[in-house]
């Protein structure tokens, strides 16, 4: 495995034990250090965030900030329903940004990606850079590039990274306008 690999399967370990701890409620009173507004002309939220970190929410996403180690900015997100888009600039986040879902973990340092929760199963998508995507319960993960994509559902089966089909990632990424 790749120093990379092994970096980012070390940094999912640590964001898994971590998430748990944190009280969600006073997360979400504060905001995370984290601007709320809607994107213009649309039902869509966007979140721009201290350190760079850029999110877009789908209209009806069900989602709530974290912060985890309580300096009063967002270091990840559990998400519940629907899709995020999210930028999180290289090195400005630190520790890397995670995504909960109740199927899988994305943990990343710096990229843009797409994790949607629909119909039990949670999708993962990557524009640029590299995120590492594991179940909650579980060791075993995969890294993600540019252009792939895996789909979580809960079980212990083997995780499938794909390059997925440019009609998928066009109707993924028309969620958010882009």
């Amino acid at each position: 495995m790749s120093a990379s690999g092994r970096y980012l399967r070390s940094l999912m370990a640590c964001m898994l034990a971590c998430v748990f701890w944190v009280d969600t409620a006073s997360a979400q009173s504060n905001n995370a250090g984290c601007t709320f507004g809607l994107v213009a002309g649309t039902s869509r939220q966007i979140l721009r965030c201290r350190e760079g970190l850029t999110i877009i929410a789908e209209d009806g996403a069900r989602f709530a900030l974290v912060d985890r180690d309580r300096n009063g900015s967002a270091d990840a997100v559990r998400l519940r329903r629907k899709a995020l888009l999210l930028d999180a600039p290289a090195g400005r986040v630190r520790g890397g940004f995670a995504v909960v879902t109740p199927q899988a973990i994305a943990a990343v340092r710096g990229t843009k990606w797409a994790v949607d929760v629909a119909r039990g199963k949670t999708s993962v998508f990557v524009v640029k850079g590299r995120v590492a995507v594991q179940r909650p319960a579980s060791n075993a993960g995969v890294v993600l590039g540019p252009g792939e994509g895996v789909d979580v559902e809960a079980g212990t089966g083997t995780l499938t990274v794909k390059r997925w089909p440019a009609a998928r990632v066009s109707a993924l990424m028309a969620r958010f306008g882009q």
